[in-house]
């Protein structure tokens, strides 16, 4: 009985971390009995996935705006516009693609950093300067499509990044080998940060769970960890996509848990006028933010590029909406300086989980699109009521 209490305590005191992690479990689930197991089949997740990639890479960037209290309505043509820019240096310049990817995300870092000088220095409001950027760039990806409206990639080695998976050494039982090996690496490196960073608070005299409970979280999260590659490893192992996405977390995490920077960018979100006077450059943390949200975006828009293996003019409809909803539902407040780079990338697997599993049961689009709203809206009320309790 005293371990379920520990339970209870532990999860009402974490509930915005736990909450999306619970619906994550429960989506799976309903779909799952739903599709009599189709949803939780190898290729359906590893379709899911891959689907979810460019909007994951995109909520992580729109997840550090919003810490900051700002937002992007532009990343979603940036996104498309760079994308068709890849397809054209591929294909009409004959670029190799170890040429093409470094341009479009330099690219990409301008366009951010412009977006932060209108915002930081000229001081124009976020939503004003992004809408026009998304004006432009939706104007953009019309303009250098416009001759043939769409722009086919026929280049394997870019095509792969969205449509291809890693090599496998060999078959074991039919499942792959080096995806197998990832998965395990990423449990031994999971179970060794949760112990550091425990050790580490427990050096400083921090609160900390008990350590059953600390052992209960080690077990489900390598369980779940398992469980994916597992699924994976059924089919065709890792995607690049998602080998892409991995490699956007391991970063920005580091970036934002274990730098000077990152908790920065945290203190400037809560109160920038406090961050301001104890002496953080406020604009500064503006420039690195937006700029590493046109990164994202370009990797975003090869991302789509790659995988639909064309550039369409309406590549990036909607992709900014879909980012802020997966940033919403992964935790990130309104009110700014709280928001987490698993909690993006697990609310663009809600939203994707979401399409996947309605699509499989014959849902009609337009009962999509409100179901889908009606779980930001829940997501959004879901942090003003935790942010009540915490006052």
């Amino acid at each position: 009985m005293n371990l379920i209490s520990d339970v209870k305590t532990l999860i009402s005191k974490n509930i915005r971390d736990y909450g999306m992690y619970i619906a994550l479990f429960v989506i799976f689930l309903i779909f799952t009995i739903l599709t009599d197991g189709l949803f939780i089949s190898s290729r359906n997740i590893s379709n899911l996935l891959d689907s979810a990639g460019y909007i994951a890479v995109l909520a992580v960037g729109v997840m550090l705006v919003i810490v900051i209290r700002h937002i992007d309505l532009s990343i979603g043509f940036l996104a498309g516009f760079l994308g068709a820019i890849a397809a054209i240096l591929l294909m009409q310049y004959g670029l190799p693609v170890y040429v093409v990817i470094p341009v479009i995300l330099g690219l990409g870092i301008i366009a951010g950093l412009f977006t932060g000088f209108l915002v930081a220095k000229v001081g124009i409001p976020a939503f004003v300067a992004t809408l026009a950027g998304w004006l432009i760039y939706r104007g953009a990806i019309l303009q250098v499509t416009e001759k043939s409206g769409t722009i086919i990639v026929q280049n394997d080695a870019f095509n792969a990044i969205g449509n291809g998976y890693i090599p496998s050494m060999m078959q074991i039982g039919g499942l792959h080998l080096l995806s197998l090996l990832i998965g395990a690496l990423g449990i031994v490196f999971y179970i060794y940060s949760a112990i550091s960073n425990r050790r580490n608070k427990l050096k400083y005299s921090f609160e900390v769970v008990s350590k059953q409970i600390f052992i209960l979280q080690l077990i489900f999260v390598s369980a779940i960890i398992a469980g994916i590659t597992w699924v994976l490893a059924g089919y065709n192992g890792f995607s690049w996509t998602v080998i892409i996405i991995l490699l956007v977390v391991l970063v920005y995490h580091f970036f934002t848990t274990k730098t000077v920077l990152g908790r920065h960018i945290y203190a400037v979100g809560s109160n920038p006028e406090a961050a301001h006077l104890s002496g953080i450059n406020v604009k500064k943390i503006t420039y690195i933010v937006f700029g590493s949200m046109g990164l994202l975006s370009a990797l975003s828009g090869i991302l789509f590029t790659s995988r639909l293996q064309a550039a369409t003019t309406t590549a990036g409809t909607l992709f900014e909406l879909d980012a802020i909803a997966a940033a919403y539902v992964g935790g990130v407040s309104a009110a700014g300086g709280v928001g987490k780079v698993t909690g993006a990338i697990v609310g663009a697997v809600v939203m994707a989980s979401l399409t996947s599993g309605m699509n499989l049961l014959g849902v009609g689009i337009s009962y999509q699109y409100m179901i889908k709203g009606g779980v930001l809206a829940l997501a959004v009320i879901f942090d003003v009521m935790t942010r009540r309790k915490g006052k």
